[in-house]
């Protein structure tokens, strides 16, 4: 017997719940998860933006399961670990089965995410995996000279401005940002471990090594229980079940439709649109490493 099945079983009989179909509540976590987004992206993945959809969905009172429908190249790796133990805490209160589905993608942190699940479904065509720890950057040594530009610089503290992009790349600083990559990568694989325990198949250094694979490979190496998607798993899980989905509450300008479309940064200084074009780039960039 499945976890699911297993918290299933205790959950009351349909008949017990009246004349009225029990709930399944889906929480859509889709887009990238950054701890600062900006005013005009949609989709950004924080355990700010995803709190209201996550409380209303628990909070169902013919809850019978959760589904967690994620499509996120990752992103910041604290805010993919608060909202996964939101998920958990959630779980554990409301004593309910949780479902992971992977879309086209959940890698990275999008992963980490899908591990709150008690088990993880994906089409064969999903891309899963990624799990490690990127940090990149840009060396603009030599760039304010140029321009006749001087940076002026005041710091209290030896290493307060490590890895400064405006002045030369320092050993000591590089193999710091190593040990700290190393710390994050390990805190990754231990929550892997913890949440898919013997069901991971295949070498640590295969399973941690950032590589990324389809739905069907993941399957064969135990990080994803099954193949299907989440109206056909659900269907056959709970065929007498709603779905619900649990929508974040949006902004004021995003419901009045003056943000993220043709009013882009409507409202926003010069320099604040300049830094959320610059944060859509780098959106679209962690997207793109995946092919999507």
């Amino acid at each position: 017997m499945s976890v699911t099945e297993k918290l299933a079983a205790r959950l009351p009989r349909i008949g017990e719940r009246g004349d009225r179909a029990p709930v399944v509540a889906v929480v859509r976590l889709h887009g990238v998860i950054t701890p600062t987004p900006s005013p005009i992206a949609r989709g950004a993945i924080n355990v700010n933006t995803v709190e209201s959809a996550l409380t209303r969905a628990f909070d169902h009172d013919r809850l019978v399961a959760v589904a967690l429908a994620v499509n996120s190249p990752g992103g910041a790796p604290t805010q993919s670990a608060l909202v996964a133990e939101r998920v958990r805490e959630l779980a554990a209160k409301k004593s309910v089965p949780v479902l992971a589905f992977c879309e086209d993608l959940a890698a990275s942190g999008g992963y980490l995410l899908a591990c709150a699940g008690d088990e993880i479904f994906a089409h064969s065509s999903s891309l899963v995996g990624s799990i490690g720890v990127v940090s990149s950057g840009f060396g603009l040594t030599g760039l304010l000279e140029r321009f006749g530009v001087e940076r002026r610089l005041y710091t209290a503290g030896a290493n307060k401005v490590r890895l400064d992009p405006f002045q030369p790349q320092k050993d000591e600083d590089v193999a710091w940002l190593h040990t700290q990559l190393g710390e994050l990568h390990d805190q990754f694989a231990g929550w892997v471990r913890d949440r898919r325990g013997d069901r991971l198949k295949g070498a640590d250094a295969d399973l941690f090594s950032g590589e990324v694979w389809t739905g069907a490979k993941a399957v064969e190496l135990g990080l994803v229980d099954g193949l299907g998607s989440l109206r056909s798993v659900v269907a056959r899980r709970y065929p007498d079940a709603e779905i619900a989905v649990a929508e974040p509450k949006r902004p004021l300008l995003a419901r009045l439709g003056l943000a993220g479309g043709p009013g882009l940064g409507l409202g926003l200084s010069t320099s604040d649109r300049v830094s959320a074009l610059l944060e859509a780039v780098e959106n679209r960039a962690a997207w793109s490493r995946f092919g999507l």
